[in-house]
């Protein structure tokens, strides 16, 4: 039986790893969730990633950020917007901001997998993914 929303599975992966204090989360690989893990790193959500090839699908390797001795959760909240029942599209003036910018919202856009700012930026909208604060 096929999985019907990868990307939610890859957000629930790295928030049970999250708070069961792993180092590090295994995730079945693709080219979306490569780059959402990108810019979990850029935006400092997450230590590392890479991907190990296994002659299959390959398996994407999260590793996860803490902060202090008692390793308190660098991501408080990850939400899925965009489920395949429902896909939500937004123009570049309805973006909306996570925890009025504190957090950060992924986009699927015609110019490749961005956050709120990089779209804004860009003037383009696009398929909400994800909000992450």
């Amino acid at each position: 039986m096929g999985m019907t929303d990868p990307l939610a599975d890859m957000l629930a992966r790295i928030r049970n790893a999250s708070k069961a204090k792993h180092e590090k989360v295994d995730i079945p690989a693709s080219i979306l969730k490569s780059h959402v893990a990108r810019i979990l790193k850029d935006e400092g959500y997450i230590k590392n990633y890479k991907v190990i090839k296994d002659g299959k699908q390959g398996i994407l390797r999260v590793y996860l950020k803490f902060e202090g001795d008692a390793k308190k959760q660098v991501i408080g909240g990850l939400k899925v917007l965009s489920k395949p029942g429902r896909r939500r599209y937004v123009g570049v003036d309805s973006i909306p901001s996570v925890l009025r910018g504190l957090g950060v919202t992924i986009l699927s856009t015609s110019k490749g997998i961005l956050t709120d700012r990089e779209a804004q930026k860009m003037k383009v909208g696009g398929e909400l993914l994800v909000s992450v604060w």
